[in-house]
């Protein structure tokens, strides 16, 4: 069949490149021209009907969310709830992550209860399947691990998170620099190094690459190309194993591309605030500026409970310096398996991140939003602060739980006080004009 990228290059404006250009203001031509070229992403899978967003270059920083039971929480009811929650907290995609229980019916579950694109990464099912039938991850068959990913294609994901980039020479460049000082973090990556390691093998997925291409072109999904070495530790990022994956998976996506296949490629980890920009540079760069999804990151180790606010930190700068997609990072990173509630928090706390970033890459198309809250807050105007707002759920919890006692107008912190509202009679011709001035720059800029 014709995927997205055959029929942006045949010059195709196809509903789903319509809906994504809805979603992020901007022409149908313009993203069909960045599919074509490479740059940007859409959902195309056929087996499923989901909500198309385009990632990539030109448009806002995308969030992603990821659950997905334990071996040692099994709880279906409780990722359908997680699913829901990132859904309505805004989350622009999903990736369900579980390595427990039946994974086949959560999966199938999840995909049934929102309307987001769902990712996964298949080695998962194809792993804990092979260990609870013999065993060990190193028993794992090739044939076996291929059919997950089709039976997966099958049931409508969108996108799939698979470690082409670990073979032979990336793990001998691992070898040779006297592995890490915070191990392998990625479960696939550690999977997959195991198995290779134990067989003396090389990776099915890099080996095989034309029958995992064939897969991905059939069904239309986007194949993230995954980052199985990514830094676990501040002090192993931009090492030399990772930047070999890197152009593993810089060579995988091109040929990818080739053959019609859409590609993001994925990116590290745990990294300090000083290199994020080079890392966005070198991506970029390798991959033909593909779509570029960063893993938090996490921007130092010392912060766990607090991971969440360390890895908006580098969300930040990542899409300030032009990453498009960002997985998002809950509190309990480290520590334990999130809840609803931790979802939640990792999704906002995203959403804060990318705007922040945003506001530097997309420049007045997304600070307009923060002209008209600089606007409302002067006038006082509660209703248009809430509307504008991207966290507005919380704003009105909070005020509504201390409202003032004199001054309806005012907030606790200043109340009868109000540093606004004790200058505004001073200049109200002034004010007068401002408004208008400020109203009719926001509105002629698309704003709002």
């Amino acid at each position: 069949m014709k995927t997205q990228l055959d029929r942006a290059r045949e010059g195709e404006i196809t509903p789903e490149m319509k809906e994504a250009a809805v979603y992020d203001d901007v022409t149908p031509e313009f993203i069909r021209n960045g599919i074509a070229n490479g740059h940007i992403v859409i959902y195309g899978n056929p087996q499923r009907k989901s909500r198309v967003i385009g990632i990539g270059q030109g448009l806002r920083t995308k969030i992603n969310a990821s659950i997905g039971t334990s071996p040692d929480i099994i709880d279906f009811d409780m990722e359908v709830e997680k699913a829901k929650v990132a859904e309505k907290a805004g989350a622009d995609t999903l990736m369900e992550l579980s390595t427990g229980g039946n994974l086949t019916e959560i999966r199938r579950r999840v995909l049934d209860s929102i309307s987001l694109t769902v990712g996964t990464v298949p080695l998962y099912q194809a792993v804990m399947e092979t260990i609870d039938k013999k065993g060990s991850v190193i028993h794992m068959e090739s044939d076996f691990l291929f059919d997950v990913i089709e039976q997966q294609a099958q049931d409508g994901i969108g996108f799939m998170a698979i470690h082409c980039g670990i073979n032979m020479i990336t793990l001998e460049r691992l070898r040779k620099q006297g592995y890490r000082y915070g191990g392998l973090v990625s479960r696939g990556g550690s999977f997959l190094t195991a198995w290779m390691n134990h067989n003396k093998k090389e990776n099915p997925l890099y080996e095989e690459l034309d029958r995992l291409v064939d897969i991905m072109k059939k069904y239309d999904v986007i194949l993230s190309l995954g980052n199985g070495l990514r830094a676990g530790a501040v002090h192993d990022s931009t090492d030399r194993a990772q930047i070999q994956e890197l152009i593993m998976n810089s060579e995988v996506a091109e040929y990818a591309q080739s053959k019609g296949v859409q590609i993001i490629v994925e990116g590290p980890g745990h990294i300090p605030i000083d290199e994020i920009e080079a890392n966005v540079i070198i991506q970029k760069r390798m991959s033909n500026n593909a779509p570029f999804y960063m893993l938090g990151p996490i921007t130092t180790d010392v912060t766990p409970g607090y991971d969440h606010i360390s890895s908006a930190i580098g969300a930040a700068l990542s899409s300030r310096y032009g990453a498009d997609f960002i997985c998002y990072v809950t509190p309990p990173e480290h520590l334990a398996l999130p809840t609803p509630d931790d979802v939640r928090e990792g999704v906002m706390a995203a959403k804060v991140a990318t705007h922040v970033g945003d506001m530097v890459k997309l420049k007045d198309k997304v600070k307009n939003q923060d002209l008209k809250m600089g606007i409302a807050r002067r006038d006082l105007d509660w209703k248009t602060q809430f509307e504008t707002a991207i966290t507005s759920e919380k704003a009105m919890e909070i005020r509504k739980s201390r409202p003032p006692m004199e001054a309806e107008e005012t907030c606790t912190m200043c109340g009868a006080v109000c540093s606004l509202k004790g200058v505004a009679e001073y200049y109200e011709d002034d004010l007068k004009n401002s408004r208008k001035r400020s109203y009719e720059t926001a509105v002629s800029s698309n704003g709002f």
